[in-house]
């Protein structure tokens, strides 16, 4: 089930806040959350159950047993060290070890067959959630929770679950127990939900639908025909193929953290930003600030400091910096263009620490923004293929490599078709539409425009509500590009 579906849109949500309003107290609340939650979790892998369960039960243990160790003793440390080697262990297992097996495979023959492990689906988020809580339990940033179906209620909050963003457990805690809800927010609530899904149902699976039609689909990227598809594609096909795949993924997944955020607000959680519009920045280093925030300060705080941070020697922190953007690369799938990717943006980073960063701060920001978005454009073609050949003929076909000439009457004619929703999904990028509803909503336009932005706050929910159903209706294509990872 994913938020934007028409079930969990007219179904599934509406009968979750009804049980909620009419819950009596927040302990009631809570176990509607965490029944509905463990439901929506269960819908498509019900198997998979089991094992969030058996993890958020380890820490639950692993963290209780922490809290009662002198703080930061051998004792406490091994217990942070057993909830690394569960976690962490189990991570590798079902995301890594099919990838382990096929290249140990190729490189020695072992094992003879290689096993098809499936990916549950949030492994990636809980396990970070999970981690996240029980390393702040050993540094006393928070006590270990003493109720096992709270610290559950936490990792498995539908909400956040199986595509984030990471919520730490300090940011949660007091409103896990002590929350509530006024009219202000549970509006504010209604209208972020709404407009993510339009954001999603509207945008995101259009840009999707046309990265597909002049790229490839990513099953059809998995399949032998792969390569003659892209080899035969002229160079604006893949040009705007890949402009719409960029559009894509950023709408898609801060579409999904807008739901979220929105949803939260719904019910007294208060959740932090992960996007603050990346393809404004004028600079790699900016950009992962703004990014999926959540993941970049996982880390940042987790991994990059502990391991001494940027308060070392250069070669030091030239390692620091290594190690971080392998493993940003590698979570986020068990294949080598990832790792890549990950290693592509290092260098980027290591290039601005070390002198380019305070030249794109001294120079025309139009320059510096162009920089920062023909870099993120070529990562995100890296990003796209796991075949490498796949990359180097895309990378081939834009340059005119490929002898398939610039475009073709077919590619002009889509593109044409098409160039309006690029348009919107452009500016959804941008904080324009903000930033005028800010100017309206403060009364700078005058009188009109506080009334404007007055209708617009009733009309905008209902609007996106009707526009991404009749986008949903019949409509079989509503990918969800971050399920993989």
């Amino acid at each position: 089930m994913v938020f934007s579906s028409l079930l969990f849109v007219f179904l599934f949500l509406p009968l979750n806040l009804l049980f909620y309003v009419f819950a009596k107290d927040i302990r009631t609340k809570n176990r509607v959350m965490l029944i509905f939650s463990l439901v929506f979790y269960a819908w498509g892998e019900p198997v998979y159950l089991l094992l969030l369960l058996g993890m958020t039960l380890a820490d639950w243990l692993l963290a209780r047993y922490i809290g009662k160790q002198a703080p930061k003793s051998g004792a406490a440390k091994l217990g942070v060290f057993a909830a690394c080697a569960v976690n962490l262990g189990l991570l590798g297992v079902f995301k890594y070890g099919t990838f382990f097996m096929e290249n140990t495979h190729a490189l020695f023959g072992f094992p003879k067959e290689v096993i098809q492990i499936a990916l549950p689906i949030g492994i990636s988020f809980y396990t970070f959630q999970l981690l996240s809580y029980v390393v702040d339990v050993y540094r006393c940033e928070v006590p270990a929770q003493r109720r096992f179906s709270t610290l559950l209620l936490y990792v498995s909050l539908f909400h956040q679950c199986i595509a984030g963003p990471i919520v730490r457990y300090q940011d949660v805690e007091n409103e896990l127990m002590h929350r509530s809800v006024n009219f202000r927010e549970l509006a504010q609530g209604i209208t972020r939900f709404t407009v993510g899904l339009g954001k999603k149902a509207l945008l995101a699976n259009a840009c999707g639908s046309l990265a597909d039609s002049f790229i490839m689909s990513d099953a059809t990227a998995a399949g032998a025909d792969a390569m003659s598809i892209l080899v035969n594609r002229p160079a604006l096909a893949l040009w705007i193929g890949m402009l719409a795949y960029m559009l894509q993924i950023y709408l898609d997944f801060s579409a999904y953290s807008d739901m979220a955020i929105g949803m939260g607000l719904m019910i007294g959680f208060h959740y932090k930003e992960n996007f603050d519009y990346p393809y404004m920045s004028r600079s790699v280093t900016e950009f992962w600030r703004r990014w999926h925030i959540s993941l970049s300060s996982f880390f940042r705080d987790y991994v990059y400091i502990p391991l001494g941070g940027s308060r070392c020697s250069k070669a030091r922190n030239v390692w620091n910096l290594l190690v971080v953007w392998l493993l940003t690369g590698f979570w986020h799938g068990a294949s080598w263009n990832f790792v890549l990717w990950g290693l592509y943006f290092f260098v980027f980073l290591l290039i601005e620490r070390f002198g380019l960063l305070d030249c794109l701060k001294r120079g025309p920001s139009i320059l510096s923004r162009f920089y920062l978005l023909l870099v993120v454009f070529f990562g995100w073609v890296l990003f796209k293929f796991r075949n490498l050949s796949l990359v180097g003929a895309t990378l081939a076909g834009m340059f005119g490599l490929n002898g398939n000439g610039f475009t073709n009457f077919e590619v002009t004619t889509v593109l044409k078709s098409n160039v309006f929703i690029l348009l919107v999904a452009i500016v959804a990028c941008t904080p324009l539409v903000k930033k005028v509803g800010a100017k309206l909503a403060a009364g700078s336009l005058g009188g009109v425009g506080t009334a404007v932005y007055k209708g617009a706050v009733v009309v905008v929910p209902v609007a996106m509500l009707l526009l991404s159903t009749m986008a949903l209706v019949g409509d079989s294509y509503n990918p969800f590009l971050y399920f993989q990872f």
